[in-house]
């Protein structure tokens, strides 16, 4: 068996995209816990910093469309595909209920539990793949998305109950059945973190809703950006989104009554800080680089590019933070490393409407082609009328 890399990655441009998704991925999960208090809160307002994040997302993506157009050609795009726009609710929504429970589940897991479990999402978005494009998914692939499933279990199990003797009555033995007990409470919560993955409490049902969330935004996303919106400019779908993302935080702060105060001169300096500010900037780069991921590749590949982030984010998270990296979280990561390259033998191939991108400037010109020419006929018309 050989990788397919061409199926996987039909340009340079497209490996380029994947690696930086995986970065600014794993980026994400350690620039949050950085910023956390001694206690595991937040110093500043989680939602107001969702906002942010969305207007220096409308904000880059109106200058890149303004790079080969100017503000009026924007506005005539938006109002013409005001029924595209519409429909961007649904992943906004979606998008924005993701983006705030993620500061809520790494106030309560370590950076490597929280991407083992979000894993979970694998199966799910494989399913909702096969039930809106209608391609349906190889005995391997599918092979591959369980085995990635069951090594993300695997950080639940605890190797260290299997050492001990439980038919042994001596007191040493009952010393060390002690000793692992007390181990095994102390691991689950080092710094304040639960590292032991679900325990049927309230933040199960936070990562399980981040989860749906993830599922359902990922592939009516590519669905948006592949069928309903193929013939848009990827930015011009880009400030739909973000648009829509903007209202959706805003309605939470109102619902919260915190849509005044969230902008109050001592809210905002809390925010006007590095460990802040980069947050920001990496999340709104994780928005662009999402939309060109799932237009010129998949949900089902970006679904293996976070599970190869729990590898470098276990790393990094030992070095940065001292988390250590148990027997569970090993097996785990090795299971899903296996997964990920079981699946690399038979990718999805799922391109929609959409052509392998070669470079950047082909994103915005190629789905504006069919645009221009249409303009340039109305516009041929208007000249004959006069």
């Amino acid at each position: 068996m050989s990788t397919n890399w061409r199926e996987l990655f039909p340009t340079k441009l497209t490996f380029v995209i994947f690696l930086l998704y995986m970065s600014l991925f794993i980026g994400q999960g350690i620039f949050v816990t950085a910023s956390q208090e001694s206690n595991n809160s937040y110093g500043y307002n989680t939602v107001t910093v969702v906002l942010l994040t969305e207007v220096f997302k409308l904000i880059v993506s109106t200058c890149l469309y303004c790079r080969d157009h100017n503000l009026r050609s924007l506005v005539r795009d938006v109002h013409k595909d005001r029924n595209v726009l519409a429909l961007y609710m649904v992943p906004a929504f979606l998008y924005c209920l993701y983006n705030n429970l993620a500061f809520v589940n790494l106030a309560t897991f370590d950076p490597t539990t929280y991407y083992l479990l979000l894993q979970l999402r694998v199966v799910v978005t494989g399913i909702l793949f096969q039930i809106i494009f209608k391609k349906y998914l190889s005995q391997r692939q599918w092979i591959s998305l369980i085995l990635l499933t069951l090594g993300c279990m695997m950080k639940q199990i605890d190797f260290g109950s299997f050492y001990s003797d439980t038919n042994d009555d001596s007191e040493s033995a009952a010393i060390q059945q002690q000793q692992s007990l007390n181990r095994t409470a102390s691991n689950a919560q080092i710094h304040g973190k639960n590292m032991s993955g679900f325990d049927f409490s309230l933040s199960a049902v936070f990562i399980l809703a981040q989860t749906i969330c993830s599922c359902l935004a990922g592939v009516y996303n590519e669905y948006l950006l592949k069928d309903k919106g193929a013939d848009v400019n990827i930015f011009v779908q880009n400030v739909f989104m973000y648009l829509d993302s903007i209202v959706c935080n805003a309605a939470i702060l109102l619902l919260r009554g915190e849509l005044l105060d969230a902008f109050s001169p001592q809210n905002l300096s809390s925010i006007m800080r590095f460990s802040v500010l980069i947050i920001i900037v990496n999340n709104a780069a994780i928005g662009i680089v999402t939309s060109f991921f799932l237009k010129y590749m998949n949900s089902i590949l970006k679904t293996f590019a976070s599970a190869l982030e729990l590898l470098f984010t276990a790393v990094l998270c030992y070095f940065l933070f001292s988390i250590p990296i148990y027997m569970n979280t090993a097996l785990a990561i090795a299971v899903v490393s296996y997964a990920i390259y079981l699946y690399t033998q038979s990718p999805v191939v799922n391109l929609g409407k959409v052509r392998p991108l070669a470079n950047l400037s082909d994103a915005g010109a190629r789905s504006t082609d069919k645009r221009k020419l249409l303009d340039e006929e109305a516009a041929e018309s208007d000249l004959d009328m006069v």
